[in-house]
């Protein structure tokens, strides 16, 4: 390959799509440890990225509609100028993206890509399996262990006496399908009290009326909606006796830092693509999330403390 000095990665996507791009950020680092790296992302991403080890720039994507020629001329103008492009968002957009690029060389579904990512089952994979299988295409096959310092170097101003747990009752309001109910997460609640844990509640700010009713089911549990930052949430999770989640962004960080989580999923969502992974990850499946049981869940949990 020719020499590369100025790299540009795309990575848009939801939070969980963007922690499973950490290992291959990793990666690409690695391959070319004297280029510089810029990565466009979208806004909520910027901050994670800039903290990260991995790029030497952090270019935000405004997503212009696609009628507004002004926002479209500033998006090229961030768009140009680089050796070689990996699109790890691998969507319409950014492979009409890539093309504004005016850059063959690159790694991208695009048809006019160097390194076209061209596997038919491409989207049968699991979204960590396929931005490999795409990476390998460029020779880059070695995957770094991940040193989080940085993700986890900011801790929540509390002292916590004894062992607790994390609960994430929330995810997209778009998607209600993919909650389990709000009842069965405060029984869950109560029976960490009874088992001594301390149920703590996590998410953003948008999910308060959740965090509500909860604590109106359970009135001891700890509610910490919208006060922590990720950084923050990562420290929570690995120390955590475990999290219990929704298929959410969060449950994908409590993966990522080796804490013990159960994931609950629906058929919403195929967990075989997009779940979590981690070596104390374990996922729950019921196609409606009302018919999974709160015994059932409450049997996979790690009460061992």
């Amino acid at each position: 390959m020719m020499s590369v000095k100025r790299i540009l990665i795309i990575r848009l996507g939801a939070l969980g799509d963007f922690i499973q791009s950490f290992y291959p950020f990793a990666a690409i680092r690695q391959y070319y440890p004297n280029a510089e790296i810029t990565l466009l992302t979208s806004a909520p991403f910027v901050d994670l990225a800039k903290r990260s080890p991995w790029f030497d720039r952090v270019i935000v994507d405004d997503k212009p509609s696609w009628f507004n020629i002004a926002g479209l001329i500033r998006l090229v103008k961030k768009l140009r100028g680089y050796d070689y492009i990996f699109d790890l968002q691998t969507s319409h957009r950014s492979t009409r993206y890539f093309r504004f690029t005016g850059q063959r060389q690159g790694s991208a579904i695009a048809k006019t890509a160097s390194h076209r990512h061209d596997n038919e089952e491409r989207n049968r994979l699991h979204t960590f399996d396929r931005q490999k299988d795409q990476l390998s295409k460029v020779g880059i096959t070695d995957y770094p262990e991940l040193d989080l310092s940085w993700f986890l170097s900011e801790m929540i101003d509390f002292s916590m006496d004894r062992p607790y747990v994390v609960l994430v009752p929330g995810c997209s309001a778009r998607r209600m399908e993919k909650r389990w109910p709000i009842q069965y997460y405060g029984e869950i609640a109560n029976i960490c009290l009874e088992k001594g844990l301390i149920p703590i509640i996590a998410g953003g700010k948008e999910e308060k009326e959740i965090s509500r009713q909860i604590l109106q089911l359970c009135p001891k549990a700890m509610n910490l909606i919208g006060k922590t930052s990720l950084f923050q949430l990562g420290h929570l999770m690995k120390n955590a006796q475990f999290s219990l989640g929704n298929d959410t962004g969060p449950m994908h960080i409590a993966a990522l830092v080796g804490g013990c989580s159960v994931v609950l999923f629906s058929s919403s969502s195929n967990p075989a693509l997009t779940a979590p992974r981690g070596k104390h990850v374990k996922i729950l499946y019921e196609a409606d999330l009302r018919n999974l049981s709160v015994k059932k869940v409450a049997q996979e949990l790690n009460w061992v403390h």
